[in-house]
């Protein structure tokens, strides 16, 4: 990384040997700051120098070069020019965001990632260069950002970028958000970090962040929690869950479960999760790309069939949700291997044993043309 740092202009007597009159020589020097521990190697114009060295600042002895430097006000750092923001809501959620999975150029394909950009010409500072990013990435508005550090990633380029990270509080929905560029954000808690697609600086980042803004216990509950005081009398909570209905040639997409899973242990079941206090078709699209590695766009899925059920009497009801998509990119890929040891397309109408029961009955359903089971409510 460089910086423009001085202009020198010095005359030259003429040079008849080279055919040169007298002229001036017009030199722009620059500070180049050592972006990685291993020096880049160098190969220098013997007729032009002698030799280079990479210094610390207050190895720089000599005094015009020194004098120079200190004017220019240079620390030996380069200064961020880049800004994200660690955006949560106090009890523990982080927003993040799904970077495209199938732009190779762009900065974290494929990760989840934080929300943030370069700086441009009309931001006087990183703060108006983070508050910019965030309404044009997702037409968000965060009061009361702060700075929290400056971390360094490694960049597009293999070098080492500082980034001015600033820190607040938000507890919207960010299915609501208009997001406008990658795939989706979504709420995420720290436990769910190490199953997801990010870079270890990312995580680690997130991780000291949690750890030094431990949540409130007034925080948002998860769906086994108590009923909220707002509910009438006599309310049970019900269980949410998303499933992803792929189905091509007559066959459809099953995992078949992990033997120790704690749900449906060694049988096969379509793409399946739980809704963290976000949106289906946002749960719908994170799970399906946490899981298997497939990217969908929220527009191209549609409610095909819903089953609302009771495993056992003393379990709490589940409402199971059924989407199709119509386009998705990506192959089934073995992304947690704790819960689904493999992908495989099956037929419709002959599927595999042992399978999820109500997963045969949603199947079944979707293939008859009906939209809603009941199952287990009898016993």
């Amino acid at each position: 990384m460089a910086s423009a740092h001085d202009i020198d202009i010095h005359d030259f007597d003429s040079n008849p040997s080279k055919g040169e009159p007298a002229h001036q020589h017009v030199d722009f020097r620059y500070v180049f700051y050592l972006a990685d521990d291993n020096p880049p190697t160098i190969t220098l114009q013997s007729e032009e120098v002698s030799g280079a060295q990479w210094l610390p600042m207050h190895k720089v002895t000599s005094p015009t070069l020194r004098a120079k430097l200190l004017h220019a006000q240079l620390d030996g750092q380069p200064e961020p020019v880049n800004a994200s923001a660690i955006i949560h809501d106090g009890h523990g959620r982080y927003l993040l965001h799904l970077r495209d999975a199938y732009k190779p150029w762009i900065w974290e394909p494929g990760c989840w990632s934080l929300l943030g950009g370069g700086r441009e010409p009309q931001d006087r500072t990183l703060l108006d260069t983070v508050s910019r990013e965030l309404r044009e990435e997702a037409g968000l508005t965060v009061a009361g950002l702060e700075p929290y550090a400056v971390e360094y990633v490694t960049g597009t380029d293999g070098t080492r970028v500082p980034i001015q990270l600033f820190t607040g509080r938000w507890n919207g929905d960010p299915a609501l958000l208009p997001l406008t560029e990658g795939v989706m954000l979504a709420w995420v808690r720290p436990e769910k970090f190490p199953c997801m697609t990010m870079l270890p600086s990312t995580r680690t980042l997130l991780e000291r962040h949690a750890a030094e803004h431990p949540a409130l216990a007034d925080g948002p509950t998860r769906v086994a929690a108590t009923v909220p005081a707002q509910a009438p009398s006599g309310t049970v909570l019900n269980v949410v869950g998303v499933h992803l209905y792929l189905e091509r040639d007559g066959q459809v997409l099953l995992g078949l479960r992990h033997p120790d899973s704690a749900y449906g242990g060694g049988c096969w079941h379509v793409l399946a999760g739980h809704c963290e206090g976000e949106a289906a078709t946002a749960c719908l699209v994170r799970e399906a790309y946490e899981e298997a590695g497939l990217v969908i766009d929220p527009a191209d899925v549609e409610l095909v069939h819903t089953v609302h059920m009771k495993d056992r009497p003393t379990d709490p009801p589940r409402v199971q949700f059924f989407f199709r998509a119509r386009h998705w990119e990506g192959t089934p890929q073995l992304r947690e291997p704790d819960k689904c040891v493999a992908w495989q397309w099956c037929s419709a109408k002959d599927l595999p044993e042992p399978i999820v029961s109500y997963t045969r009955a949603a199947i079944e359903g979707i293939r008859a043309g009906r939209v809603y089971t009941e199952l287990g409510w009898s016993r």
